[in-house]
């Protein structure tokens, strides 16, 4: 199914930054709107987690379990975000990066083993030792929160 020219806006939240093929994704999104038509969203952007991911590698390595080498995210800076959708077609893109520190109701190690489980089973962790590892990196890192960085834009289909 095609949507060729079909909206007149699109948006998107928390999504972008898990679709690798980010290239595609924004010549649909191009080909989906409308001329004239804006596209606006937010994504995690460069420096996304950055603290938690590092931790959560450390303690994997110190642990004898080698960290995926392929991120399974796309964090970009705002010149890589606006150059995919300056080559897609989109114009007039204002992006930018937002440092939201973000609490963690259920805390650090709740997160490690369940927004990284894909990450803990591609490093090979057994099930009986995620809760130790989301432990220690709840410990090293000493606050319930996360360290997100959004990048927030806006962006419109050349008329």
């Amino acid at each position: 199914m095609t949507f060729d020219g079909e909206f007149d806006a699109a948006f998107s939240n928390a999504a972008l930054h898990w679709m690798l093929d980010k290239e595609r994704v924004a010549h649909a999104i191009f080909r989906a709107l409308k001329p004239g038509g804006r596209f606006a969203g937010e994504m995690g952007g460069e420096g996304n987690l950055k603290l938690l991911r590092e931790t959560l590698d450390a303690e994997l390595v110190a642990r004898g379990y080698p960290p995926p080498l392929d991120s399974s995210n796309w964090y970009p800076s705002v010149e890589e975000f606006a150059s995919v959708y300056e080559q897609a077609g989109f114009a007039e893109i204002d992006a930018r990066l937002i440092e939201r520190p973000t609490p963690l109701p259920n805390g650090v190690a709740a997160w490690v083993t369940t927004f990284r489980r894909g990450w803990l089973d591609r490093a090979g962790v057994p099930e009986e030792e995620r809760t130790e590892i989301g432990q220690a990196v709840a410990d090293s890192i000493g606050v319930d929160n996360a360290d997100y960085v959004r990048l927030r834009f806006i962006m419109r289909k050349p008329s």
